[in-house]
């Protein structure tokens, strides 16, 4: 669809209603054709107002504590498959009332907190991560398995039986993955734990499993699931991926506001900032594609490096090259930027937040939120 971009106010993370229901019908497929549940993972998108368009397809959330559990149960309308890497007493019961399975980082974990889930006024399906110590993630800081990890239980420290109460196993080991990584993630888990299978009621396999990109295998992880369900009968399997719901669905933006020299880099300073807005670059890091620009240097042709608005040195990412020069007020539009993006994003330095647009089947814009000085000071007192 043919988005007129000189409507929307810079910035602005703008999703695209057409785009997501075409990864949520292929998502649903997947779901229906493995005999699986997949669930909605809102540490990789939470933009609860599009949670509505979300529950026509797929109906489970997962949270990662107390706040996501309670959007779960007010906004996605679903009690939440929450985990946490340590849970705490003073948000536990929020917790318990806004979850369906719990599931604990620890043994410790488990001691502590199972004698309360058990008190509770109703059932909770308790699970336990488990750590497969087999990753194919290259970056460390995206990999739960490197030596020394802090998430997941090693087989190690299990006996024969899982301690009494436990119905579940979560493994989760992928980001951004294929279905080959998730096969052979599988043969890691099943070696490790396999012996346990007989004796739990579920399994979650975890999220980067980013089935919504072009080129990625949905007949292999199909196949992969089947077999497992085969093999592993009465085992209900739970995917819970963040990224391949957003995927490719939107953008960020962005305006550039002055052109500065040094050194004969030029650097295109907008009025987003890459460590507030979308620090997954910085992080990863990656560079964005921008829309009508070339990825890469061209000779000859006008480049810039884009810079942030903040005071952080490394504020920037680069370098890219256009068709002609840029001048101050021309917009600049990151692809890709609603996944792992605004979940994400900071108001440091005071820099203004995008606001939140989405762009509706019927062609129009509808402005979700938008952020001002208060939404800044309330943060901070």
């Amino acid at each position: 669809m043919e988005i007129d971009f000189s409507e929307i106010l810079t910035p602005c993370y703008l999703i695209e209603e057409t785009l997501l229901r075409k990864n949520l019908q292929l998502i649903k497929g997947v779901k229906e054709q493995a005999g699986i549940d997949i669930i909605l993972a809102f540490k990789g998108f939470s933009m609860w107002k599009a949670f509505p368009v979300i529950r026509e397809y797929i109906t489970g959330a997962a949270a990662s504590g107390a706040f996501e559990a309670k959007l779960a149960t007010d906004e996605m309308k679903t009690l939440a498959h929450t985990y946490s890497p340590a849970f705490q007493y003073s948000d536990f019961n929020v917790v318990m009332e806004n979850s369906s399975h719990i599931t604990f980082n620890s043994l410790s974990q488990l001691e502590k907190f199972l004698p309360v889930v058990e008190k509770f006024k109703r059932k909770i399906s308790v699970g336990l991560r488990v750590n497969p110590e087999f990753s194919e993630v290259e970056t460390a800081l995206y990999n739960p398995c490197a030596p020394g990890a802090r998430l997941g239980i090693l087989a190690d420290n299990l006996g024969d039986q899982l301690p009494q109460g436990v119905e579940g196993l979560h493994f989760h080991t992928l980001c951004e993955s294929g279905a080959a990584d998730l096969e052979k993630t599988l043969a890691a888990f099943e070696l490790k734990f396999g012996k346990y299978l007989n004796q739990i009621k579920w399994v979650n396999m975890g999220g980067g499993h980013l089935m919504t990109r072009a080129g990625y295998d949905t007949e292999l992880l199909i196949r992969i699931l089947r077999d497992f369900r085969q093999r592993w009968k009465g085992i209900e399997v739970i995917l819970e991926p963040g990224s391949a719901f957003a995927w490719e669905t939107g953008v960020l933006v962005a305006e550039v506001v002055d052109i500065v020299e040094n050194k004969k880099i030029k650097t295109a300073i907008l009025n987003v900032s890459f460590t507030a807005h979308m620090p997954d670059c910085l992080e990863m890091p990656y560079k964005p594609r921008i829309r009508g620009a070339f990825q890469e240097i061209v000779g000859g042709k006008p480049t810039y490096r884009m810079g942030g608005n903040s005071c952080l040195a490394g504020d920037y990412i680069g370098s890219w090259s256009f068709n002609e020069e840029l001048q101050p007020g021309d917009q600049i539009i990151f692809e890709d930027m609603i996944h792992y993006t605004m979940v994400k994003s900071s108001m440091f330095n005071g820099v203004p937040h995008p606001s939140i647009g989405m762009w509706l089947e019927n062609g129009e814009f509808k402005l979700l939120r938008s952020f001002g000085y208060d939404d800044y000071k309330l943060r901070m007192g």
